[in-house]
């Protein structure tokens, strides 16, 4: 880790995780932070690279430290390496010594130069970390603390260094040879081998690092900067995968485009190079010059990629990218202070998406995977502050509150400053930082004096973890309503008390006779409790609040269904009108799912959602992706999130419930817009899209309401489809159904996309999601299928992460999803931590889980404790939700 903890009388920082416990991880501090005794101006690496052999040649130039503690030790971290040979100012070392992992070299003077080489075989690295092997190229992840699975180093993100690489190898096995920044020179070798030199002449950080050797082809254009520097932009691939990459090269060009206008970001190299591997535990790596990404967000086309697919590897291209600048060139100094670069950059993809794609869409896409996924962990054992005070294991926090949670908190500071002056405030913090490992607060500062703002008690958002709770209500009278407005932060673990934190809070009144509002107004609640005063209102009009979500919060309030109905209707803010529909759903199956209404009440509270779910089923003004969104039912973990102790078998049904009587209800109507649907081609500009998502959409709810007929045009929509969308949707639908078409689609798909690893992860994804009353014994199968290796990160996520998110099998009564996830869990450990150690949060819910569930859950989780040989990574998630 990055962290020293504690620092030595000799000012040696000694990391914690030198000899790790395998039972009892250290626990590593912000606050024991200590800047590293030497600094390592440059790194000098040559590999002889090999499948099975590589050999490593680090030299590293090395200086005292004149800010930090002096040491006579350097230490270097080390991940099961051992050290060939050691060499200081080029006479043989003598008086190194390991500790746990870690190499201590002495070295009495001011600078000297460090020569180790090491030896690794990356066919045996299933941990993904380091440098390994995947489909016959080698490539590299090192974030956040894979070098030291490389070389011996000081491996933490404040010792900078300029690189320069040389690699060589076989040219018929590895003839393209890449790593950082510009290549510099080439060679032949007599052995049939040749080299590639390559320099970065900017300062990075070790989990910067990338090298990739392969057999690989590449779709290339040149792209011209703001500036006049000419930049050769490649996405490289297996010659076969060639043809599906023009999408992500495009999106590579519009993000730096757009990051040039918007931010003012230019690149900085003479080659862009993006790599696709298909193992790979992330979604893609922002290594400078050189990101490596996973084949899942490259490869593209209308055959096998669906248009979900499409926006995803536009906004992970976009979001790789955004790093050049937020993160490699201003990047972190310890990894607590990972939300610096990751919120910041997740806001800035945002933003690109929205001018991309459409702000209304987007932004309802980003609030509900913020709902699904964080809202869930700040109330529950992992929650953690997006700048975490503590951890065991840095991988554990690459999570959707670092992430997520961390780019609304930005985005509520440009919401409060307004775009112009959070330019300012941006160019700020780049020109102050170019070159250094930055913290939060160097951030959250930059923004404070450029853009004019006191953001004193807003820090609290970056030390306070959970999901702040605001109470609102409205009242009314003579010619004054009055918003009552009050927030409480929940306990969490470690942190009981909170203090009341500014929540932007953007709103309208509308008056209810002409059905329009005087205008938008912001408020910024800093205190518990607070009242408006709003003159002029003849009678109490419609609040919509939270527009646009400017605050991550949970609003509370109890609104009429007839304001509900009137907010879908007439509100202009296309978030607000979401969130209108989704209240009004949410308060519908709440009471239901907790046994609070009596049949009248259900039969009114289904009669509303039906009423508002017509008008917009025949709303000729609303494109049809906001249509798919308004009748889009909030799914099962946002539901849970409302009950303190949630029965997921009763969400479950009270949720199919409603959709099978809208099906019943709205045939008719679901209907047309299935055929209009149907005759849109194929295109990727909006309109298209929208039909597709509607077009399935409708099957959902017929197949609920008239599972007959849905099969029959399900079946027709796949056999029919054009493109990858309209195919994946019907069959996604017939997985659900007890129907003939469903096995024979289902063997047709795998027929048609066989060999196609990112295709096939689909088929194995619609049968663990599907709603079919088999689907348990369903995975049970797929996880014997040939096809299925517990050896590829994509291939575990498609069964059993889509698995575990499958509320009605993995919540089964009899305990059997809690089970198959925990063997899981227990197997995976062994081969790829990291993987394994992302399947036990769906396991630690169970405190707001019914007590029958709980105790199994739980359970699950002592056995996977008691199995005694955990990594760090999965110790750390156990322990925490047992906890």
């Amino acid at each position: 880790m990055d962290i020293a903890t504690p620092p030595q009388p000799d000012g040696t920082t000694i990391l914690a995780d030198a000899a790790p416990t395998p039972h009892e991880p250290p626990v590593i501090r912000r606050e024991d932070y200590r800047p590293f005794g030497w600094l390592v101006p440059e790194v000098s690496l040559r590999f002889d690279l090999g499948l099975d052999r590589t050999r490593v040649h680090a030299a590293l130039t090395v200086q005292r430290n004149a800010r930090a503690d002096h040491s006579d030790t350097i230490r270097l971290n080390g991940d099961g390496l051992a050290a060939r040979s050691v060499t200081v100012d080029g006479a043989p070392c003598t008086g190194w010594s390991m500790d746990g992992g870690d190499l201590m070299v002495p070295l009495h003077g001011d600078s000297h130069l460090i020569e180790v080489e090491t030896e690794i075989d990356p066919s045996a690295n299933t941990q993904l970390m380091g440098l390994y092997a995947s489909s016959g190229m080698l490539c590299t992840q090192c974030e956040a603390e894979g070098f030291r699975r490389i070389t011996f180093f000081p491996d933490r993100p404040d010792v900078l260094s300029v690189y320069t690489v040389r690699m060589q190898g076989p040219k018929a096995q590895f003839p393209v040879l890449l790593c950082n920044g510009n290549e510099v020179a080439t060679g032949e070798g007599e052995d049939g081998s040749h080299w590639a030199e390559w320099h970065d002449p900017w300062p990075k950080p070790s989990y910067l690092f990338a090298l990739v050797a392969g057999d690989l082809v590449a779709n290339s254009q040149g792209f011209t900067t703001m500036g006049g520097r000419e930049v050769t932009l490649n996405i490289w691939v297996r010659v076969e995968d060639l043809p599906r990459t023009d999408h992500a090269l495009e999106s590579l060009a519009r993000s730096m485009r757009w990051d040039e206008e918007v931010f003012g970001r230019e690149y900085d190299l003479d080659l862009y190079n993006v790599v696709a591997v298909s193992d790979f535990n992330m979604g893609a790596m922002e290594n400078k010059g050189l990101n490596v990404f996973n084949t899942k967000y490259v490869l593209a086309d209308r055959e096998t990629a669906n248009d979900a697919d499409y926006d995803a590897i536009e906004g992970v291209i976009a979001h790789e990218y955004f790093h050049n600048w937020s993160g490699n060139r201003v990047t972190c100094r310890d990894w607590f202070q990972l939300s610096l670069k990751e919120g910041f950059t997740v806001l800035r993809d945002q933003l690109f998406s929205q001018d991309m794609q459409g702000e209304a869409v987007k932004r309802i896409e980003d609030v509900r995977v913020l709902r699904q996924v964080q809202f869930p962990e700040d109330s529950g054992p992992l929650a953690h502050p997006i700048r975490p005070d503590s951890f065991r294991e840095i991988s554990n926090f690459y999570t959707a509150t670092v992430y997520n949670k961390g780019a609304e908190v930005i985005r509520m500071m440009r919401t409060m400053s307004g775009p112009e002056a959070f330019r300012r405030g941006t160019d700020l913090y780049f020109s102050r930082h170019d070159g250094e490992a930055a913290t939060c607060e160097d951030f959250v500062r930059a923004i404070e004096e450029g853009a004019g703002l006191d953001l004193a008690q807003f820090r609290l958002w970056y030390s306070q973890a959970g999901t702040p709770k605001v109470e609102v209500a409205l009242t009314h009278e003579g010619e004054t309503a009055t918003l009552h407005l009050k927030q409480t932060v929940p306990p969490t673990p470690g942190q009981p008390d909170k203090k009341p934190m500014p929540i932007p809070l953007r709103l309208a009144l509308f008056d209810r006779a002409s059905g329009a509002h005087r205008g938008e107004e912001l408020l910024v609640l800093d205190r518990a409790e607070a009242s408006y005063h709003f003159a002029g209102f003849a009678a109490l009009p419609v609040l919509s609040i939270n527009r646009g979500f400017s605050a991550p919060v949970a609003i509370e309030r109890h609104v009429p269904a007839e304001d509900l109905l009137f907010l879908a209707a007439h509100d202009d803010d296309p978030f607000a009108r979401y969130e209108a529909m989704q209240e009004l759903l949410v308060g519908h199956l709440t009471a239901a799912s907790g046994g609070g209404l009596d049949a009248a009440e259900r039969a009114a509270g289904q009669e509303a959602v039906r009423s508002a779910f017509a008008a917009v089923l025949t709303d000729k003004a609303l494109d049809d992706s906001m249509r798919g969104e308004l009748i889009t039912l909030p799914g099962h973990g946002y539901l849970a999130e409302q009950q303190l102790v949630a029965d997921p078998a009763l969400i479950h049904a009270e949720r199919e419930a409603l959709k099978t009587w809208l099906g019943r209800e709205l045939e008719a109507d679901l209907l047309a817009i299935h055929h209009r649907a149907a005759a849109v081609p194929f295109a990727l500009d909006r309109a298209a899209k929208g039909a597709r998502k509607i077009r399935t959409q409708t099957l959902v709810y017929l197949a609920a309401g008239n599972p007959a007929l849905a099969s029959e045009l399900a079946a027709a929509q796949y056999h029919n489809a054009t493109n990858m969308t309209d195919r994946q949707g019907a069959l996604m639908v017939l997985a659900g159904l007890e129907t003939a078409a469903r096995t024979a689609c289902l063997l047709d798909f795998y027929n048609r996309f066989r060999g196609n690893d990112l295709v096939i992860d689909k088929w194995f994804s619609l049968q663990a999601l599907s709603l079919h009353p088999q689907v348990l014994e369903h995975v049970k199968a797929l996880a014997r299928h040939l096809d299925f290796t517990l050896r590829n990160p994509n291939r575990v996520r498609s069964l059993y992460m889509a698995f575990a998110a499958n509320a009605h099998a993995f919540h089964a009564a009899s305990g059997e999803g809690y089970r198959m996830l925990a063997d899981l869990i227990i197997e995976l450990d062994a081969i790829n931590a990291q993987t394994a150690a992302r399947m036990v949060p769906s396991l630690g819910r169970w405190r707001r889980t019914e007590p029958g569930r709980a105790a199994l859950m739980k359970g699950e989780l002592e056995r996977i404790m008691a199995t005694g040989s955990l990594s760090r990574d999965t110790f750390e998630q156990v322990s925490r939700s047992l906890g």
